[in-house]
């Protein structure tokens, strides 16, 4: 999505008091496999909307990012949005794909989550979980990260953003990696009740 669709939504939100939601992410957000109206960001703007919670959910995310990528990109980002009531922080699931060491993972999400605290802009952190072939020790440093951030920043969390889907076949896309659409559906109605607290 261009920069001037981002900001043109913004602005149209004024007018019809949406709450502005950027999913900030890798491919899980992007909605990797799918076809339009599928997706994460697609199919939780419709859950939050079905209930009542009047929002816009802006598809930031970016298939293969690791959390380097987007510290690199988020004040671009954030600085080409007119409103932004809270931003979903779901990366780190790359670094662990590709063994990155947790401390990196861990020093970019702690500064991404630094920076949404310095502009005073509510955020949900969607933890990850590395793979079990890593090794315990791995997991152990690896998964600590996104509630020891929420904790040190006061910001939302949402342990796990795959749960109830991972290691199900029958919610996945071939490569049992990302979710089809079902399980994208069964993500969005969990996260809901989580995402309307953090709006809050």
């Amino acid at each position: 999505m261009v920069v001037s669709s981002l900001y043109a939504m913004t602005q149209l939100s004024h007018a019809q008091d949406k709450k502005i939601i950027l999913a900030f992410g890798d491919s899980l957000t992007a909605g990797y496999g799918l076809a339009p109206g599928e997706g994460f960001t697609d199919q939780l703007e419709d859950t939050l909307n079905a209930i009542g919670t009047n929002v816009i959910v802006i598809n930031a995310g970016v298939s293969g990012d690791t959390s380097s990528g987007g510290l690199s990109r988020l004040e671009w980002v954030l600085a080409n949005l007119a409103q932004v009531d809270l931003v979903i922080l779901a990366l780190g699931g790359n670094d662990a794909l590709r063994g990155i060491q947790p401390e990196f993972t861990r020093s970019n999400i702690d500064k991404m989550a630094s920076i949404l605290k310095d502009k005073e802009i509510s955020t949900l952190i969607a933890g990850m979980m590395a793979p079990p072939n890593l090794g315990q020790v791995y997991a152990q440093d690896f998964n600590s990260i996104f509630p020891d951030t929420a904790e040190k920043y006061d910001a939302d969390l949402y342990p796990f953003f795959l749960d109830g889907v991972a290691g199900f076949i029958e919610l996945n896309q071939n490569d049992r990696i990302h979710p089809n659409p079902r399980g994208v559906k069964i993500i969005t109605a969990k996260m809901a009740s989580s995402i309307i607290e953090a709006l809050k």
